[in-house]
């Protein structure tokens, strides 16, 4: 049984192009446009991974990343962050990790995607 990867993101291009990189490498991917549909989709499909965009409309990707944590039905599934925020996020997140508001991602990501580096991770990540 192929792993299932949630896309959370609201750039179409982006996603139809991540859906179309794990479904040819063997992923289901499933889709949500921003972080309060991502989350309810995290519920209900249950992923394998989830891959995430920060800035998003209705629900920050931020947001949704704590929510995961908070829920024991997700705090398991690993998050990879993709976003195309520059290091000054990367700073932020390392500064909120050493408070211990949150737990690392899995992988960080800017955009535009270094695609096999993306699917090499993702592969270590779901062993």
């Amino acid at each position: 049984m192929s792993k299932k990867i949630l896309i959370v993101d609201d750039e179409p291009d982006l996603v139809a192009f991540l859906e179309t990189l794990f479904s040819d490498n063997g992923y289901q991917a499933i889709t949500a446009g921003d972080g309060k549909e991502g989350f309810a989709k995290a519920i209900s499909e249950k992923p394998d991974l989830i891959t995430l965009d920060i800035s998003m409309p209705e629900e920050s990707g931020v947001r949704m990343f704590r929510d995961l944590q908070d829920n024991a039905k997700t705090a398991d599934v690993p998050v990879v962050i993709i976003t195309g925020l520059s290091s000054d996020f990367k700073r932020f997140l390392d500064q909120l990790e050493r408070k211990k508001k949150i737990y690392p991602p899995a992988a960080y990501f800017e955009k535009p995607i270094e695609k096999e580096e993306l699917l090499k991770k993702i592969g270590d990540i779901l062993k």
